[in-house]
């Protein structure tokens, strides 16, 4: 039996058929279930360090899908909830050829400055090739994109600001979230 629970274990931390690197993997808790995004630190190493640490600190839940274009992406991680916020540490650019498609997680910044990447990202609903080269990519959506679809849209006419916008509940590092073997009590 416990060999068996062990095995089950194991599973679970498998995602399509492959062995999930929990220091890469991040839950995004939404009110409609969970998404796991596994980072690419090959991609934007710096990014998704510092992407780690804002979680493990906590600073993203809560936060607003404060701006959501439907058939586009959706955009979070901006405590001011109106796109101007952050974490006060600006990023330098990590571009890379990788494409941004449908579950793409990339780095949010002001359209004049490739290096003013902080704490808001975004995820693609669709492919967005006119943003290749041009944003960091450092996740992508390995399950749950059917909860990233169900987030509440933006008035299109307003640039996708959500009025009563959906919140992250709460985002965890994989690893930190692994249950611990109970203690034995004599």
């Amino acid at each position: 039996m416990r060999f068996f629970l062990a095995l089950m274990f194991v599973l679970s931390l498998t995602t399509k058929g492959h062995a999930m690197d929990l220091e890469n993997t991040l839950y995004l808790e939404l009110k409609s279930g969970r998404v796991v995004i596994e980072l690419r630190s090959d991609l934007a190493p710096r990014h998704t360090a510092r992407i780690k640490e804002l979680v493990r600190e906590g600073f993203y839940d809560g936060l607003a899908f404060h701006r959501v274009l439907e058939g586009f992406m959706a955009q979070a991680g901006d405590p001011r909830g109106d796109g101007s916020g952050g974490s006060g540490k600006k990023l330098p650019a990590e571009f890379s050829s990788e494409k941004h498609v449908r579950g793409t997680v990339s780095m949010a910044r002001r359209s004049d400055d490739v290096n003013s990447g902080d704490s808001q990202f975004f995820i693609c609903y669709a492919p967005a090739s006119y943003l290749d080269g041009q944003y960091t990519i450092w996740g992508r959506v390995v399950e749950g994109m059917e909860f990233v679809d169900q987030i509440k849209k933006g008035d299109r006419n307003k640039n996708g600001a959500v009025e009563n916008p959906d919140r992250i509940i709460e985002m965890h590092v994989a690893a930190d979230t692994v249950a611990k073997p109970a203690k034995k009590s004599h």
